[in-house]
């Protein structure tokens, strides 16, 4: 029997295996350097920050991201157009239509047909973009009140999202990474009944977000935990390129469905919440999730108005093809092209390079609003207690898919 040692510790091993910013030499007597995640439930499973604290007071905060690196842009420059929507789909997985709806209208618009969808088919992917929007929010929401210590909230989301999956996977087939929206129109047509059951579950859901403002954002405890902490300087919101409800809650009035009116939101009525500083100081923990809340009401509003239109005037035909203006070889004339779009998150954009000979982008770049969010959490983070990091990183609502694309 061999005597030989399977495994000899050295000190090098953690430094290689861990790498840090700061290193030993670097800190003060009283600091230390913490490792949160990437393991800890409140770093969405691969997050990991490295934390420089000095006692209970966190002196600085580095984040560390890859550990679910996903290739999306190295695939994209293997692969026909049409056969990177299902990549896309799992950038943002909790809101895949949404990222499907702006990769799509980039193609649409370098293919120069943008003009020629079908309204229909355009209202039909404003409802499963607001569903889905609706979604990722709840998951926000609730997964937000959970990581500070409440729990029912996080029950009645998941009960609410549920519903909302159903839906969509009764249109598509698929509960959360859809392959729906196609470049020229959609994968099918709603199933028949959709629109009516769609109304009933709004009808529903408008009395239950009044109960998660009252249980949630009007809490005293939840004000507590979240009012002036992590407040984020619409100055500085602006330079590290944030956008989404971490914008608007510092006090923007920016949402692209206005500002580009794409698709056919400008025919559409909603407004875009702000933060206000209703509770504590603009731009802190409390007026992002208000924010969230807030447009959870819009959503409901622009699902109504689109499925009216899809009940009246953009009924089902029998005539009624969503794959009639489909390409069937999608080759792009030479170009550079950049497109953008309103995820629950903020822009997601994607840049394409294309050489007008081949139906493969020669690059396709992901320019993700939660890698830009999330950048700016050390700021937004010095000199706060320890406990409120916790808070801070979930009042960012990152999804580690889109970081680490």
């Amino acid at each position: 029997m061999s005597n030989s040692i399977q495994y000899e510790y050295k000190q090098e091993y953690l430094t290689v295996s861990v790498p840090t910013k700061y290193k030993s030499e670097n800190l003060r007597t009283e600091e230390m350097v913490l490792n949160m995640g990437p393991q800890h439930p409140s770093t969405h499973g691969v997050l990991r920050l490295e934390v420089v604290t000095d006692g209970e007071v966190v002196v600085d905060v580095i984040p560390h991201v890859g550990y679910l690196h996903r290739c999306f842009e190295k695939h994209a420059e293997s692969l026909p157009f049409n056969q990177i929507i299902p990549y896309v789909d799992r950038l943002d997985y909790v809101a895949s239509m949404n990222s499907e709806h702006s990769y799509v209208m980039g193609v649409e618009r370098m293919l120069g047909i943008e003009n020629d969808i079908p309204k229909r088919i355009e209202y039909i992917r404003v409802v499963v973009a607001e569903l889905n929007r609706l979604a990722s929010h709840f998951v926000a929401l609730g997964t937000y009140a959970m990581d500070i210590g409440a729990y029912t909230p996080f029950l009645w989301m998941m009960r609410d999202r549920e519903q909302i999956l159903r839906l969509l996977e009764w249109t598509c087939g698929s509960r959360m990474l859809y392959n729906y929206i196609w470049i020229g129109g959609l994968f099918y047509d709603l199933p028949v009944g959709f629109e009516e059951r769609c109304l009933e579950f709004i009808k529903y859901l408008k009395p239950k977000l009044i109960e998660l403002q009252q249980l949630v954002v009007d809490n005293k405890i939840f004000i507590q935990r979240t009012a002036n902490v992590g407040v984020l300087p619409l100055p500085v919101a602006i330079n590290y390129g944030c956008t989404g409800p971490m914008l608007r809650g510092s006090g923007l009035r920016y949402d692209l469905r206005k500002v580009d009116g794409y698709s056919v939101y400008p025919e559409l009525d909603f407004e875009i919440p702000i933060g206000e500083g209703k509770m504590g100081t603009v731009g802190d923990c409390w007026d992002r999730t208000w924010v969230r809340v807030l447009e959870c009401q819009e959503s409901v509003k622009l699902i109504e108005q689109s499925l009216i239109q899809l009940t009246n005037d953009y009924k089902r035909t029998r005539d009624f093809d969503p794959q009639a203006i489909v390409p069937k070889k999608i080759r792009p004339k030479a170009m550079d092209f950049y497109v953008r779009a309103e995820n629950p998150k903020g822009e997601l954009g994607f840049y394409f390079r294309t050489d007008g000979r081949s139906d493969i982008p020669v690059r396709c770049r992901a320019r993700s609003c939660s890698f830009h969010n999330l950048s700016v959490i050390g700021e937004i983070t010095k000199g706060a207690l320890l406990a409120d990091l916790v808070a801070v990183i979930g009042s960012i609502d990152v999804v580690m898919g889109e970081v680490d694309r």
